[in-house]
């Protein structure tokens, strides 16, 4: 056997901190932990529906299994760039590029657009892809603290060169929103360029889930917009919305982008039907919001934080004790996984609870009278 007690040792450390991961398939159970927020991922109720069939054009099974290269040599096709356009147009931009993922996307745009002499400033609770496409850029970087304007400008009065700003218009951990509006008024004040993510906003924010930065009608003041499909949309990528400058920026420069092979062409027709379903979910996405709002008005014991998004946290402090409360939930048919240290601060472990448009009063009842104890 290999000898690799260098690997054993850091993960003997996890397993001793009760922190240890380890796959798991998934379950018959209430589904309260999937990013499948309106269902489409489970597909088949939504097949089932009048206003959601296939027209013969639109089945993912009738297009090829590989793209077969990168798409600056074999890997592009009419298809993708057919989507490309359509998603930019929903989303009110000049020009668009499709990534593998959301964490490829962050990866390209973060280390090719800021240049040695920048500076990035970014949301202290940014997602992983976040920090670590910025970790390879050669700007220099710093966090402002979660949501904390006064801060961010404190930071801002002593930045150099090209400035960034990068926020989540959804945080993933906490299920709030970023202060948009006044996060733009300070990029204009200090002449920052805004990078937003809007992965756990696409599909279930706004009238026909375009997210927040539409939503609020300030999409036009935003530098670059980064739009998961593996979330509400149900499938899989990416895409960053700017301008045309932008997309041929990332084209030449995105290293996540140029050595990559493309998807395959089902993947973008499948990324291409979603688009074409969930804004006309306005049903699902109403129960979705009823759900949420019944949720934030319920007591339970542990601490509750404020969301009006599909992500709900009890805060349960400490590795042991919020794996204890999840496996209770697990033993009464409930899909809910507790969120350890080091993923997120020691003392704020907590369940992270996702509602969907398939979720029922019942079973939010039911959470509810588990998460309170007597």
């Amino acid at each position: 056997m290999y000898n690799d007690i260098f690997l054993q040792e850091r993960l003997l450390d996890r397993k001793q901190n009760n922190a240890f991961r380890t796959l798991k398939s998934k379950e018959e159970k209430v589904d309260f932990c999937s990013n499948d927020y309106l269902g489409i991922a489970t597909f088949e109720h939504i097949l089932k529906s009048d206003r959601f069939k296939f027209n013969e054009s639109d089945n993912p099974q009738q297009w090829g299994i590989g793209s077969t290269g990168s798409r600056l040599l074999a890997g592009n096709y009419s298809l993708i760039e057919e989507t490309e356009n359509a998603i930019a147009n929903f989303h009110d931009a000049e020009s668009g590029l499709i990534f593998n993922s959301g964490y490829d996307a962050n990866i390209g745009l973060l280390s090719c657009v800021p240049q040695k002499g920048d500076t990035i400033i970014y949301d202290f609770l940014c997602h992983a892809s976040i920090r670590d496409g910025i970790r390879l850029s050669h700007a220099q970087s710093f966090t402002f603290l979660h949501n904390d304007l006064n801060d961010l400008e404190r930071r801002l009065k002593n930045c150099s060169g090209n400035i960034f700003i990068v926020t989540e218009s959804v945080f993933s951990m906490d299920g709030d929103f970023c202060p948009l509006k006044e996060i733009i008024a300070l990029c204009k004040r200090y002449h920052a360029h805004l990078i937003i993510d809007e992965a756990h906003a696409t599909g279930v924010v706004g009238i026909r889930g375009e997210g927040l930065a539409q939503h609020l009608n300030l999409h036009k003041e935003i530098f670059a917009r980064v739009h998961t499909f593996g979330k509400a949309c149900g499938c899989h990528g990416s895409i960053v919305l700017g301008s045309n400058s932008l997309r041929d920026y990332l084209i030449n420069f995105a290293r996540s982008f140029i050595y990559s092979t493309a998807l395959p062409p089902h993947a973008i027709a499948t990324i291409a039907w979603s688009y074409r379903v969930f804004p006309l979910m306005l049903k699902e996405r109403a129960h979705l919001n009823t759900l949420i709002n019944y949720f934030q008005s319920s007591n339970i014991t542990y601490q509750k934080l404020v969301s009006y998004t599909p992500i709900q946290v009890a805060i349960v402090e400490g590795n042991d004790e919020v794996k204890e409360i999840a496996l209770t939930l697990q033993k009464n048919n409930l899909d809910i996984r507790p969120i350890l240290y080091p993923t997120v601060p020691k003392g704020k472990e907590r369940l992270r609870i996702v509602f969907h448009s398939f979720n029922t009063i019942s079973e939010v009842d039911l959470l509810i009278k588990l998460l309170t104890t007597d």
